[in-house]
């Protein structure tokens, strides 16, 4: 069964992106069908995984828009082995246009549920905010992976978040669930971050992730190449932790299908 998994927080700068292309090249290299959904204007996931976000010929706005196809429009990360629908700040524009539509809400869910069986991972980059364009992502999604940074601010800001995946659970998606949390950009050499590592423990339990991403020169660097941190240092302690995610949420999926099995 295909997983489809918004990557989203308000907050920017928490990782969104770096999470989005990183896990999904870590996937990838453990032979994982994996498509990135690039549905921020930035476009950043697009450009790091390698791809000219100025030059596409069709990108997600046609495809929110139903001017395009999602098939149509996915090409392949150059160097990743996995999947894109690009994005550009072309999505500006679906934003603004898909507020006349009816059930403007539903766009990318029903955009990609004719390639969903391609793909073992779906990632969904989300803008750093709570506008139509991560609505259509939670719609679309099952469940959301939270990258977060341990310190007082984004604490505030995932309640607020946790509100946000509530109310599309009650109206259009009842199967949305919080997939889990990552601690990023983490210094374990910091009380706060520590403090706030232990909250989020004591909240969320299994639902945070055991791996976490640490701060990581080669991490940073990466995107000014357009690729992800595996393919510039395999090595690195950015690589690693991704990989260590990938290898988590792996076991994680085996464990809930063979408790759905079991039933």
């Amino acid at each position: 069964m295909t997983r489809v998994l918004a990557v989203a927080n308000q907050k920017g700068g928490v990782g969104k992106t770096t999470t989005c292309v990183n896990l999904a090249a870590s996937l990838a290299a453990t032979q994982r069908r994996v498509l990135l959904v690039d549905i921020d204007p930035q476009g950043n996931a697009t450009m790091g995984s390698g791809v000219d976000k100025m030059n596409l010929e069709r990108s997600a706005c046609e495809v929110l828009l139903n001017e395009a196809t999602a098939a149509d429009t996915i090409v392949g990360a150059p160097e990743g082995n996995f999947a894109v629908l690009p994005g550009n700040d072309d999505l500006t524009l679906a934003e603004v246009q898909l507020l006349k539509e009816i059930g403007r809400e539903m766009r990318l869910r029903k955009a990609l549920e004719p390639v969903l069986g391609m793909y073992d991972f779906v990632l969904i980059d989300c803008p750093p905010s709570i506008n139509m364009l991560t609505v259509n992502a939670l719609t679309a999604a099952d469940g959301v992976l939270i990258p977060m940074q341990c310190e007082y601010y984004a604490l505030e800001g995932l309640t607020a978040l946790i509100g946000t995946i509530e109310q599309v659970q009650e109206t259009v998606n009842p199967s949305l669930s919080v997939y889990g949390l990552l601690r990023t950009m983490f210094d374990p050499r910091n009380n706060l971050a520590n403090a706030v590592s232990a909250q989020l423990h004591e909240h969320f339990g299994e639902k945070v992730f055991r791996t976490i991403i640490p701060r990581n020169v080669r991490l940073a660097e990466a995107p000014s190449f357009g690729r992800p941190v595996l393919l510039h240092d395999r090595h690195s302690r950015g690589a690693l932790a991704y990989l260590a995610l990938a290898g988590e949420i792996i076991r994680r999926e085996e464990s809930l299908a063979a408790a759905v099995a079991a039933q």
